[in-house]
This record gives structure tokens, sequence and C-alpha cells, in this order.
């Protein structure tokens, strides 16, 4: 059950490296711009646009300038909104679909597209009327409309090395956007990620610098257009955003972390892509969640201000992440002048207090807190994007030139290259002279993931997480399965799909196909490399296969390179298939040999990332001093250029347990050092998978359970987003008192009535509660001094089994806080 509580050189760089990592005292966190890089900034300024610019900055109040600089996620803001308080832009979160419908058709983001505009254009009486601008995380393809192509996820195209394909993505990508009315899209994403743990590492080309900027300029060109050209900016493309500016790689594994680093290392490795994606002409940057030594990216006016605008010449505008202003420090969510006082020249906002955000703005804007130049530039910013987009020019969505162009999304030429892409996306890591297989022969494909899209895309894919999203939301898309089934049919052999990986007779070949669950995010940060670390059961279907002398291909779904040593040496060959996106036929393509016996397509993938020979090398990267990795960056077997691979060491490192991040209470244990603290409260274990892997707990009055921290904890960024605190009980009886979960922070407890949900659950049955992290923030929690995330109180009898507590993603009505039965 779940209540609706919601919502250089090298020798140079190598050296700053290693400076790097020795550094007893973090660099200060503000830059000197006279170090970093001069751009030639494009496109260069038209004076028509200039004048058109001024003519409406001249004729806008206070008011109107406020309002196009702030930006409200569509599940918080109605036409109705837009057109009172004059919002110049909407974002559809990664949850968010139009009408409350994640799952709409293209045709209803279309008309709500066209409400938006409508709504920005019914403007009465003076001032100008400034057309409304949508953004979308648009990162893989259009991911967030049923039907759309879906590309690998970066990490695969990193491995591709192939800028030309790039380009073609970014164009196809901002047609099928476009056609649903769209105008702009969060992407590229050019972090240059230096500690794999970190749970955004798939939206990442690779750990050198060089790829990011053999891709930006691609990428941006694919998605905008070319500069100088009819192209640029048409209505078949889109403004770009090159994010997270800047350093979000080297945040040490941790999402919105902070990458404490010399400024050298700052500029040599991190900006990477940027020079070239300014060169390009990207219109939009997108300033990171994460900090640098210690002062957050939104609030760091030497490097918005001083080094992206000022030196590099970037005359676009720069945007929020989501209510990244409120983690400045002296800011909330509704209230954060700082940010654009340092060069943030529009607020992303989430939730229902936008209006707070706006009133504080307009506030401070007419008490001079926020100088009117500083406005002024903002807004002049973000009118110049517009202006040179078009935006002003073409009218409601629904009448440009590719709105409504819905056979273009998923459409089989765009199709075509989105397999192209995944082919040239894999690594081949092991062939013991497997590979490929006869497509004449009996061919057992097992393994859940093999038939699952939703896993094979990864993150971001129709859902912010991903997570079960069903094949029929992947209307144009062919699972791994039925792309290995069709190739053998084609080749005159028998394929069968059994998950299990059970069999009654012997098959000639066996590819088991597995890997990480979707994820975003921080919902991926990982304590080390160590793949699934609680669940063995992937390896234990290819001991089987190997002990029945089947011969065996482990194709591995990951958003980032594991330890799977183990899996190595079980497997006769391993294919590092990344995240290939909705066509698993291009997965297929490479594993079998045509009619004649000879390859229909050679593996040309080659690592981006360094690949671990243990669990706890979660940094490590080619310019790394000691750098000792199981595969090196550049690696990739092909049946033109074979390897071989020896016996892997399967040994975990000592003192290095197996944990899963944000997990209280999972197996029948918490974490080292955490305690289950009860008063009043008897318990004892019990069964529920395994063997007293949960604990029964009875009040027979007034009492409470504890789950504590051995220290404070901080959950503010997940407290962010939606992330519930998610508890998996089973109550035997109705509770006779008051029941309530509790977050203890900073001395005090937060509590929320349970009660009507335990009640309304069937008495014996395992199932679920779910609170979303917000909930407890609301109320006053300290989030980033949590103590015990889970107090549960009872004022009278109650018994109550537990089996597990975490924090997991839970969709929900946002801002829906209170219990329901």
């Amino acid at each position: 059950m779940t209540i609706g509580l919601s919502p250089v050189s090298l020798t140079a760089l190598t050296l700053l490296l290693a400076t790097a990592a020795t550094a007893q005292q973090p660099a200060a966190s503000v830059a000197h711009p006279e170090l970093w890089p001069k751009v030639a900034a494009q496109p260069k300024r038209d004076p028509a646009v200039e004048k058109r610019v001024e003519a409406l900055l001249k004729s806008m109040s206070v008011e109107d300038k406020v309002g196009q600089i702030i930006q409200v996620d569509i599940g918080s803001i109605t036409p109705a909104d837009v057109r009172t308080y004059k919002i110049g832009s909407v974002l559809n979160g990664g949850n968010s679909g139009p009408y409350g419908d994640e799952y709409a058709s293209p045709a209803k983001w279309l008309q709500l597209a066209d409400e938006y505009y409508d709504a920005s254009m019914a403007r009465t009486g003076k001032g100008p009327k400034i057309p409304i601008i949508w953004g979308t995380d648009s990162v893989h393809g259009n991911n967030n409309i049923v039907g759309a192509t879906l590309f690998p996820h970066n990490i695969g195209l990193g491995a591709a090395r192939d800028p030309a394909l790039i380009r073609e993505i970014g164009r196809i990508t901002a047609l099928e956007t476009a056609a649903a009315g769209l105008d702009w899209t969060f992407a590229p994403t050019l972090a240059v990620v230096q500690d794999d743990r970190w749970g955004r590492t798939y939206e990442s080309y690779g750990e050198e610098p060089q790829i990011a900027a053999d891709y930006a300029g691609a990428m941006i060109e694919g998605v905008q257009g070319r500069v100088g050209t009819k192209d640029f900016l048409a209505p078949d493309h889109l403004i770009a955003t090159t994010k997270h500016f800047l350093g979000d790689g080297g945040t040490g594994g941790r999402d919105q972390g902070d990458t404490k680093v010399p400024e050298e290392v700052l500029r040599d490795v991190h900006l990477g892509g940027y020079p070239a994606a300014i060169e390009a002409g990207t219109q939009s940057v997108m300033a990171s969640f994460s900090s640098w030594n210690g002062e957050k990216m939104s609030g760091n006016q030497s490097l918005l201000t001083g080094v992206l605008k000022d030196r590099m010449g970037f005359d676009g505008f720069v945007v929020g992440d989501w209510n990244s202003h409120g983690q400045v420090q002296g800011c909330s969510n509704e209230d954060c002048p700082q940010a654009i006082n340092a060069g943030l020249d529009m607020f992303m906002y989430s939730g229902s207090g936008w209006k707070q955000l706006y009133d504080n703005t307009l506030r401070e804007a007419k008490d001079g807190t926020i100088p009117a130049a500083r406005l002024d530039d903002a807004v002049r910013r973000i009118l110049r994007v517009k202006v040179r987009a078009g935006t002003f020019d073409r009218g409601r969505p629904s009448t440009r030139a590719f709105a409504g162009r819905f056979d273009a999304i998923g459409s089989a030429d765009h199709r075509a290259v989105a397999r192209r892409a995944a082919r040239e996306s894999l690594v081949l890591l092991k062939n013991e002279g497997v590979l490929p297989l006869k497509a004449n022969a009996n061919i057992l494909v097992a393994g859940e993931a093999a038939d699952s899209i939703s896993q094979q895309a990864g993150g971001w894919s129709i859902t912010w997480q991903g997570i079960d999203v069903p094949n029929s939301a992947f209307p144009n898309a062919q699972s791994i399965w039925k792309g290995i089934e069709e190739a053998v049919k084609a080749g005159g052999g028998t394929a069968r799909y059994a998950p299990d990986g059970r069999f009654t007779q012997r098959p000639d070949a066996a590819i088991l196909v597995f890997g990480e669950k979707p994820y975003a995010e921080f919902k991926g940060d990982v304590p080390n490399l160590e793949y699934s670390p609680g669940d063995k059961q992937d390896l234990e279907i290819l001991r089987r296969f190997k002990a029945a002398g089947v011969p065996v291909v482990a194709v591995f779904l990951s958003g980032r390179p594991l330890w799977v040593n183990a899996e190595l040496n079980a497997s006769d060959a391993f294919v590092a298939a990344f995240l290939p996106g909705s066509e698993g036929g291009g997965v297929a393509d490479l594993l079998f040999a045509g009619p004649d016996g000879k390859p229909r397509h050679d593996f040309r993938g080659k690592l981006s990332f360094s690949w671990p020979k243990r669990p706890d090398q979660y940094v490590l990267n080619r310019r790394d001093a000691g750098y000792d990795p199981l595969f090196p960056f550049g690696y990739g077997l092909s049946y033109a250029q074979p390897g071989k691979v020896g016996k892997l060491d399967e040994s975990r490192p000592a003192g290095m347990a197996a944990a899963t991040p944000g997990t209280f209470y999972g197996r029948g244990q918490t974490p080292p050092g955490w305690s289950i603290e009860a008063e009043g409260v008897t318990q004892s274990g019990v069964d529920r998978r395994a063997q007293e892997d949960s604990r029964r707990f009875v009040w027979r009055g007034a009492g409470q359970v504890a789950f504590t921290a051995p220290r404070a904890i901080d959950l503010s960024r997940e407290s962010n987003g939606e992330i519930s605190l998610v508890v998996e009980y089973k109550a035997e009886s109705k509770p006779a008192g008051k029941l309530t979960a509790g977050l203890q922070s900073g001395g005090k407890t937060v509590e929320l009535p349970i009660g009507n949900s335990i009640s309304s659950a069937r008495a014996g049955e395992w199932t679920r509660l779910a609170i979303p992290l917000q909930c407890f923030a609301k109320r006053g929690a300290d989030m980033q001094a949590v103590t015990a995330p889970l107090v549960l109180r009872s004022t009278g009898a109650a018994d109550i089994s537990i089996s597990d507590v975490k924090l997991d993603y839970v969709s929900m009505p946002m801002d829906a806080c209170g219990d329901t039965p």
C-alpha cells in the first residue's frame, strides 16, 4: 500500500590530478577568469535582434520581468497562472506529463503546449506579449513521450567515438520533440565523471574531457542546427542546454555533492566540452546542483558571471536545476536573490510555492536587493534566445512547420539510426571463441532484462527513474529478446525465452541478459562498484549453464563499469551493452553470424570509462597515479581484433562489506553502526523471504521503535526530489491507539499520522507504506541532520512486522501529504 504523503598537457594534467588527490586544504571557491580560456562564442550579435530585444525590455514592467526569470513545472502551474503572472517558461520534470498523465499521447503534449502559449499571449492593456517556452529532458531522444525513438545513453555513445552519429542523434531528438510542440531540451550533459559511484555516470560521455570536447559541438549543432545556416534554430530544431556547469562529475560519487579540486583541475578536466558548445552556439547553460570547494554553483558569481559570461562570452541564459537555488547558502526554494545576483538568469522551480518565489523576487527587484541592471541583463538574455529561436514569429505550437508530425516520432528511419547507435555503443570485453553465434542454432535466452525495454533504456525513459515501465509504453521499440528471436528465426534456428534459464532440452548456446535496474540521479549513487552485492541470482544462472556445458554469452546492462569478475569468469563471452536504448535488434546484430558464417556486424565500441579490477576502484581514470584497471580506457575487442581474458580474482577486498545505499534495514540487518531502539515494545525475529529476515514489534501500550543512525545523515537532496521513506510491513491486527511515523533530526521528531493506512491494510499480508521525505521537510525537519529516519510511535496496542526500511522513488501526487485510507 502506498499512502498519499507525497511529493593541457598530459604531464601537466597528471600532476594537477595528483595534487587534487593529495591536497590537505581545498582550494578557494573563487575563480580567476583570466586563467580560463577565451572562446569565440557564437552566434555573433545581430543588431536587428538586439534592437528588438531592447524595445521589448523597455516596454516591460518589473512584474513582467520577474515572470520571465521563473520557470515552473507543469505539475504545479496552470495556463491561467501563466496568464496572471506572465511566467516566461514551463518545464516537465521527469514525472510530469500533460494533465497529470505520464503516458499522455503526443497530441496531448501539443494540446497543452498550445494552452500555455495562448495564455502567455493573452495579455490585455499595456506591455508586450512574450511567448512562453517549454523545456524538457530529451536526453536520449524525446524520452518522455510514448513511442519516441530512444538512443543509447551517453556512456554508450562515448564508447562509439562517432561525432557524426552524435550530430544525427541530436537532429532526430530535436525533430521528435518539436513535433510535440516543445521548444527546448535540457541536453547535452557534458559531465566528465571521475568517480563511477555517481548515479549519473551514464549521462557522461566518458572520464576524459576530450570526449566531451569532441561531442559537444556535434550535439549542439544536431539539436539547434548549425550557426550561420538556415537550419539554426529552425522549426525542426530546439534550444539546447549545456549542463551542468561546472564540475558535476567530480563530487566523489555523491549526487549534488562537492567538487573539491584546485581551480586548474576544474578548468582542465571539468570544463571539457563547454568551449566547443559555446562555439557551436549553445543558447542555454544549466548551473549544476553541485558545489565547488563548498560553494553551490547556483550561487558562484565568479564562475557563472566572471568565467562563463564575461571571459568565455556566453550570451545566452543560465537556468538553474530543479530547485537548485534553494541549496545556495542563505536561500530557500522560495527566496534566493543571491542566485540571480550571482548570474543565474532563470529559476527552475518545482512545487506549489512558486508564487512565493515570484512575490519574494518581485519585492527584491523593487527594493534593490536584486539590482535593476542585473534583472535587465537576465531578462535581456532570455528575450535574446526567444527572438533567435523565432518564438515571437511562429505562432501557436500546433501551427509551426513541424508540429504535429507525429509520424516522425519513432519512425522507421529514426529507429534505424538508433539501431546503428546501439551497435556502435556495445563493447566486447571477452570472447573465448563463442561469438558470433550461428543463427540456425538452438538458442536459449535468459534473464528478466532480456524482455524489458525499460531496463535496456535505463533512467529518463517515460518516467524519471524509468522503473517498471511496461513494454507497451514503448510501441516503437524492440526488446533484446525480440531482437534475438527475430535474428534466429531469420537464420533458420530456434530461440526460446526462459527468464530463469531453466531448460529440459540442452541448447546449443545460451544468452543471459542482466544488469542494473533503471535509476536516475541520486537514486543511482552506490557505495562501491560491486554488481548486485545482495543478490547473486544472475551469477548462479551463468554458473549453471557453465556446469551443464552450455556455451554462454553475457550481455550486461549498466549505467557504469562495475566489478563483475565472477560473472566474467562464468561467461564464455561478455558484452558491456551499457544502456542501448529502444532497439534491442542492435544487440542481436552483433551476436549472430550471417548465412556465410561471418559476423553480420563487428564490434567497434571502445571503453570511455576504465573498467575496475576491484569493487573499491571507483576512482579509476587513466591519468591517475597507480592506474591499474582490469580493462583500460579505450579497450574493446572485436572479431577482427580478438583477445584473451584469463581467470580473474573474485575475492572482495578485506573490510569492504556489501551494502545497498539508502537501506536502513533489510535482510534482518541494519547497516554497520545503526541500531533499532525500542521503548515499551517487544521485538522478535520472523520470516518473510528467508529465516528471520524481518522483525516483529508488539506494543502492549504506548511505546516507540526507532531506526537510529550512528551519526547524523544528510537527506536534503533526497527530500528535494520524489524520494520516499518506504517501509515494507505486515500488520497482524488493526492498531488500537494513535500510530505515527516520525523522522528525528536536530533534536526533535516530526511525526505524520499513519493509522488509517495501517488499519486499511489486510491483516497478515505484507504490503508497504511510502512517505515522501518532502512531507517531513515541509513540517520543519532538518533534513541535513537526520538521526533516525523512522520512528514508529503508538499510543496503544499494535502488532507490526517489518522486513525493509529504505529510500526509494515512488511516483505520487505532488504536494499531497496526509494520512489516507
